[in-house]
């Protein structure tokens, strides 16, 4: 009987799987899905692509190299929204307690369950279920914890089930190369890698105040995922149905250049916001109330995204078009609805590896320093 199950399950290569189910044309071949110019960057492949040496978040351009027999397609999110939810609406049905972690990933805490009937066969059963009721490839992984699982889900793949159980954690990440730990980017890889460490099984003999020493408090974080602690708890899921801000002036003002430096400050804190949340937004709504209190607001349907730069233009076009009647203003306000979980943090249909290196740049300085860090010149 486990003391804690955590069951993690991951629907294999979505977006193409989603695109294969729509037209079976595409099946058992090279599929890449992304943006559609060469400095576009890849959101999805298939299995067959991979074989070539692509893989997500490389250049299209790249892509078409390695690979130019490949079927491109620039992706749809409508139609992956609309099959993300299925699977929810599926788990849900189900699951005692269930977290959302992306698009395309579920979190379900089990414990408890073996008590009445085993988790493994609970956790099959429910696979089944979601490939019988959506027609979606989808690999599981369950232990006690979110990393165990989420590891294992990873060598289960594609489309198959694994369990750890409990007791066996250790030997089971022991052979491992660390790149299987989730958070290990390239960076720390290449830091580790000069270190001699390779395998999870090396890293856990690492003394961890030799690890901190080297990498920081993210050092102990490394120590503990190699010893398979992970206390992190299955987040009861909720759709957060929109986000906003609004500034009331303290003295009513005509300063259109200090409020349109406003909304771009408003927009981008948004926008980071939701990257740093994994979602995308597909309307945008600009607020304006008037010294007499009269209120109107405009809003867009667009495309679902995440970068400033699609973003700022919309709410631009919408201030212009909103305020006709050239009165004091009161206060001004942005919110974002439409919200859905995205799997990657910008909109890769559209962004090019040129927007999406600058935003993550910029989100990794907000991250370090605080949200005020860095701003547009526009802002300020």
């Amino acid at each position: 009987m486990y003391s804690r199950a955590v069951l993690h399950m991951d629907l294999d290569t979505f977006f193409v799987s989603v695109e294969r189910l729509k037209n079976s044309f595409f099946d058992n071949k090279p599929v890449i899905i992304g943006g559609m110019s060469n400095r576009g960057v890849v959101a999805s492949c298939s299995y067959e692509a991979r074989y070539f040496g692509v893989h997500s978040a490389m250049p299209v351009k790249i892509a078409k190299q390695l690979c130019p027999q490949a079927i491109f397609l620039r992706g749809d999110m409508d139609s992956y929204i609309k099959y993300s939810n299925l699977v929810s609406d599926v788990v849900e049905e189900s699951a005692p307690r269930y977290e959302k972690a992306s698009i395309d990933e579920f979190y379900l805490d089990l414990t408890g369950m073996d008590r009445y009937f085993g988790c493994y066969s609970w956790s099959k059963e429910l696979r089944q279920k979601v490939i019988k009721e959506t027609g979606l490839p989808i690999s599981m992984g369950l232990s006690i914890n979110k990393l165990v699982s989420k590891i294992g889900t990873g060598e289960a793949k594609p489309n198959g089930a694994l369990e750890v159980p409990q007791g066996f954690e250790k030997p089971f990440l022991a052979p491992l190369s660390i790149k299987k730990i989730p958070g290990i980017g390239n960076v720390t890889y290449k830091k580790l890698s000069f270190l001699g460490v390779r395998k999870i099984e090396t890293l856990r003999q690492i003394p961890p105040k030799l690890l901190e020493r080297e990498f920081g408090k993210n050092g102990i974080l490394l120590w503990e995922k190699a010893n398979a602690i992970d206390e992190t708890p299955v987040m009861p899921y909720s759709e957060q149905k929109s986000i906003s801000k609004e500034r009331t002036f303290n003295e009513d003002t005509l300063d259109i250049k200090m409020i349109r430096s406003l909304l771009v400050d408003m927009t981008e804190k948004l926008a980071f916001e939701l990257r740093h949340k994994s979602k995308l937004t597909s309307v945008v709504t600009v607020k304006i109330r008037y010294a007499d209190f009269n209120t109107y607001t405009k809003q867009k349907h667009i495309r679902y995204t995440a970068n400033d730069r699609i973003l700022l233009q919309h709410i631009r076009e919408l201030f212009d078009s909103l305020y006709q009647r050239r009165q004091l203003i009161r206060l001004i306000g942005v919110k974002f609805s439409g919200l859905t979980y995205g799997f990657y943090q910008t909109d890769l249909f559209e962004d090019t590896e040129k927007d999406i290196s600058l935003l993550q740049s910029m989100d990794k300085i907000r991250d370090r320093f605080g949200i005020n860090a860095i701003t547009r010149a526009a802002a300020l």
